[in-house]
């Protein structure tokens, strides 16, 4: 990540939201791109080492993204993302949660409520995501999991996919 380009984690353990602000280099329209087409999800969406393979998209209020964060080895975790509203280039809301490879979700494991909003900021943009949790529990269980980490190396790889479609 470029040193001048922001990076909040935010938890409020009262409201059970986790708050992410990132800028990156890039315009919003490109960003955007990123985040709801397979093609370039799967090129960024996962922490180093991990890669992502997506089974199915439908970006689309209704629709939903199953795809898999993949290990070296080839273990994999699956994740569905359920498309709540859509407002193209400015936010979209939706339900994530861990699942199988059907797209059964794992009723163990906690489901949030994401609310991804992008905005202009000279020639960059920024994206903010507030992370809705049921529960302090819920919460408490994806911090200890190293969400903040896996995040922060997430959205590095999209500084970099950006470096080569800008």
């Amino acid at each position: 990540m470029k040193a001048d380009l922001q990076f909040d984690f935010l938890v409020d353990k009262e409201k059970n939201t986790i708050t992410i602000k990132r800028e990156f280099a890039a315009k919003r329209q490109l960003v955007w791109d990123c985040y709801t087409k397979s093609e370039l999800l799967d090129r960024w969406f996962a922490p180093k080492p991990l890669t992502t393979k997506t089974k199915y998209m439908d970006f689309r209020e209704g629709g939903h993204w199953l795809y898999a964060m993949v290990e070296p080895a080839g273990q994999e975790y699956w994740g569905r993302m359920d498309y709540q509203a859509i407002h193209p280039i400015d936010s979209y809301v939706s339900l994530d949660g861990f699942c199988d490879d059907t797209g059964t979700l794992n009723p163990e494991m906690p489901r949030s409520k994401w609310n991804v909003t992008f905005s202009d900021r000279a020639a960059r943009t920024l994206v903010e995501t507030v992370v809705s949790y049921g529960s302090p529990e819920a919460l408490q269980q994806v911090i200890n999991m190293g969400l903040k980490e896996g995040l922060a190396s997430t959205l590095e790889r999209l500084d970099e996919l950006l470096l080569t479609l800008n």
